[in-house]
């Protein structure tokens, strides 16, 4: 019998999974792909000194930015975290750790931790202050630094469309660290858009075998905002 895995909300899914002091996972690329309903159910619950391992850490009022105001992140292990104001000010107050990565190595070390590999060689990042405190080797005449896999306590992640088993399709760019960290946490939880019947998806469409996924919400009420809207005046056809 399969066990349920549809849970009612963000609040019921993240109940008995949450405690201080844990690392979480957390997908999305900018704004985009973003769990919006999980990330606000971390702030409801208020857990306190997190790692969050995720490619940016949102804007100063929304995604993990939220987190970050309402005190819960301890330590961010990111790639770029250019929009929010807020992490500039606690980073250089000494109120936030910061584990930098090159963004590949980043997605890599992701891929890496869930795929079951302790550790791995790049060039990536060789020579500089990325490489400090690392293990260094040579390979054919090329320098290489080690960086180690990654895995958390938890991966909260986005979806557009699942079955009830939590077999999972993405769509478009949020198909970037989403699928990686799906298979890196202990527990997975998997926001969707929208939510089928087992046998509705094609088998051969899937990003992520449901086997990966621990429990799934329905989405809602998600603003899906844009970081910067730039526009411009419309050019009169003649």
């Amino acid at each position: 019998m399969l066990r349920k895995k549809v849970y009612a909300d963000a609040a019921s899914a993240l109940d008995g999974v949450l405690a201080d002091g844990m690392t979480i996972m957390a997908g999305g690329f900018g704004l985009c792909g973003i769990p919006e309903n999980l990330i606000a159910g971390i702030r409801d619950k208020g857990v306190k000194n997190l790692t969050v391992v995720s490619n940016n850490c949102g804007v100063d009022d929304f995604g993990l930015g939220i987190l970050l105001a309402n005190g819960q992140i301890r330590k961010m292990i990111s790639s770029y975290v250019g929009e929010n104001k807020l992490f500039e000010k606690l980073y250089l107050a000494g109120d936030l750790e910061l584990e930098f990565n090159p963004q590949g190595t980043l997605a890599e070390r992701i891929r890496a931790g869930g795929a079951g590999i302790a550790g791995f060689y790049t060039k990536t990042g060789y020579g500089t202050v990325i490489a400090e405190g690392k293990p260094t080797r040579e390979f054919n005449g090329h320098h290489y630094v080690m960086e180690t896999g990654l895995t958390a306590d938890l991966s909260i992640i986005k979806a557009w469309k699942a079955d009830k088993e939590g077999n999972l399709i993405y769509r478009k760019t949020a198909r970037n660290f989403n699928p990686m960290m799906a298979t890196a946490g202990k527990i997975t939880i998997v926001e969707v858009e929208e939510l089928v019947e087992i046998g509705e998806l094609d088998p051969e469409n899937i990003h992520t075998p449901g086997i990966y996924i621990d429990r799934i919400i329905v989405e809602k009420g998600a603003e899906k905002r844009i970081e910067k809207v730039t526009t411009r005046k419309r050019e009169e056809v003649k």
